[in-house]
């Protein structure tokens, strides 16, 4: 079995990682050093690069450290192994022993596993989950993503196709903006109203990852005049485009706001994207449904991608392969 070594990322690292993440089969921005650090404040990053005996890289391990836990990186929705072209399912296999061995011996005693969804893959990218079903990992939760399939659109609801012809005959109109204060005003009243919570990211932060991801992070919005009435911020990552943050004031739900601004960004990005991500509509770590939010996605012809979560205890990996 060839030698795998797994080091912890240094700054040193930053160009070869940001390389090898735009040259994956399975990263997006959001797994550059330059997005994952706008928070560093908040995780104690515990990152690793696997290479082999020849120092070639040849995965990634974004991640952080809470306590004697190892989780996919907690600032992130995904994380998981990233890996180029050459990676398989034997190599992975050992990798991820390596991975695991690496941190047993550092004291960690589980790890928090969360995979890349399969539309953000640019090829086939699956052998992470098969080295953790393989390893004995538990599949502990499975969030519903809802997808538009640019190239095959499920059918349009008649209800969403009324609602943006209102919005139209109202006067509204779908545009990009910069208005970040009054976006994240109506996201921030939406979130606290339904879930009594907060955004995670602030106005301010928005406006910081914007500047570094001009061409990855736009935000559109529906205008009544110069009144933003609602908008979404989308992720533009590769041949997938992710809806961040979708909210609308009140009045404009009844005008129809949301139908237009998402049947016309659909419209707009076809043939540019391949999959629109209206992102899930999980809670309790995926065991509720909110049947409402997911059939308002649906309604624009989306249907379901699961991203799944796994949990692996180190001590009874470690046990386990002992005894193989």
């Amino acid at each position: 079995m060839p030698e795998f070594i797994v080091q912890p990322y240094a700054a040193s690292d930053r160009e070869r990682w940001d390389s090898f993440v735009d040259n994956s089969k399975n990263g997006t921005f959001l797994l550059r050093r330059n997005f994952m650090e706008y928070h560093a404040d908040r995780f104690m990053d515990a990152s690793t690069i696997v290479t082999n005996e020849q120092g070639k890289l040849l995965a990634l391990f974004p991640a952080n450290l809470d306590g004697s836990t190892l989780a996919s990186h907690g600032g992130l929705t995904y994380g998981g192994m990233i890996c180029d072209q050459t990676m398989g399912a034997p190599a992975a296999i050992d990798i991820f022993a390596a991975w695991f061995a690496y941190w047993t011996s550092r004291g960690v005693a589980a790890i928090i596993y969360k995979s890349v969804p399969p539309f953000y893959h640019v090829m086939p990218a699956d052998e992470d989950r098969y080295a953790l079903f393989h390893h004995g990992a538990e599949l502990y939760r499975c969030d519903v993503t809802s997808v538009v399939d640019l190239n095959h659109q499920g059918p349009v609801q008649a209800r969403r196709q009324r609602g943006a012809r209102k919005a139209k005959k109202a006067g509204l109109v779908v545009r990009e903006s910069d208005d970040f204060s009054d976006f994240h005003e109506v996201v921030s009243h939406n979130l606290m109203a339904r879930h009594q919570r907060r955004p995670v990211h602030t106005a301010d932060e928005l406006r910081l990852l914007q500047s570094r991801f001009p061409v990855n992070i736009r935000l559109f919005a529906v205008y009544a005049g110069d009144a933003l009435l609602a908008g979404t911020l989308l992720f533009f990552c590769g041949q997938a485009i992710h809806a961040q943050y979708i909210a609308s004031r009140d009045e404009a739900r009844e005008q129809g706001a949301l139908d237009l601004l998402f049947l016309s960004l659909i419209d707009t990005f076809r043939g540019s994207a391949r999959f629109f991500d209206f992102g899930n509509s999980n809670e309790q770590e995926g065991q509720y449904l909110n049947r409402g939010l997911c059939e308002f996605k649906e309604g624009f012809g989306a249907r379901s991608i699961v991203q799944d979560f796994f949990r692996i205890d180190l001590g009874k990996w470690n046990e386990r392969a002992e005894n193989v």
